[in-house]
């Protein structure tokens, strides 16, 4: 199997799974309905995504007990609608607002930077210096971090917090130090170092200039 198979599984499973839960707990509050819509949604993009500008990393063949493992390790994070639906826990207006507005700009940052690497690569191979990634290396990271970290914002409970954490730490942590050590190979990956954060984007820098010079050559 593909890896993306068991991570599409999870996504389109989530809007079923948070509407059940909202059933099995007869839970219909508005936090538990605008959950529903931000993670729901979330995870149908993520198909509609993989249909327009699949990710050449989830393409690879890997064993079907690892497709298992990692459908597990994603199912994490449904802790968060759980303990919001279970608990009965209806988040306070403005926190729902905050939450939305940091959604947004997740999803915002996440799929539009996805979509300019694919395309940007697919008709011009080389190092990406522009766009979303004139200032941060790896915005699509930012965005899903968003994304989560509004996703627990309603669960009003720390333990979401913690596996967010622990994932950033496990697994996006060590994709973006992988991903800086393949990029090195680009002559121009030094003057890019010096204007991009690896995470946040880097707003000051005095290595701008030679980079643009570099990269029209």
């Amino acid at each position: 199997m593909k890896s993306k198979h068991s991570i599409n599984l999870h996504k389109g499973l989530t809007f079923v799974f948070i509407l059940a839960l909202m059933a099995i707990y007869q839970n219909y509050s508005i936090g538990a309905w605008v959950y529903l819509s931000l993670h729901g949604t979330y995870g149908l993009l993520w198909l509609l995504k993989d249909q327009l500008y699949p990710d050449k990393k989830w393409e690879q063949e890997i064993p079907i007990g690892l497709g298992i493992i990692t459908f597990f390790i994603l199912s994490l994070y449904w802790v968060a609608p759980f303990i919001l639906i279970s608990s009965g826990s209806e988040p306070a207006p403005p926190l729902i607002a905050a939450a939305i507005s940091l959604n947004l700009m997740g999803v915002f940052l996440h799929y539009v930077s996805d979509a300019q690497k694919y395309y940007t690569l697919k008709y011009k191979p080389g190092l990406i210096t522009e766009g979303f990634f004139a200032r941060s290396r790896n915005p699509n990271y930012l965005g899903e971090i968003f994304i989560y970290t509004s996703f627990a914002m309603l669960a009003q409970h720390w333990l979401p917090f913690l596996i967010l954490g622990l994932l950033i730490a496990v697994v996006f942590i060590p994709n973006m130090i992988k991903k800086d050590k393949s990029l090195s190979r680009y002559s121009e990956f030094e003057n890019y170092l010096g204007i991009s954060g690896l995470l946040f984007p880097k707003l000051w820098s005095t290595n701008s200039k030679n980079l643009i010079e570099s990269s029209k050559q």
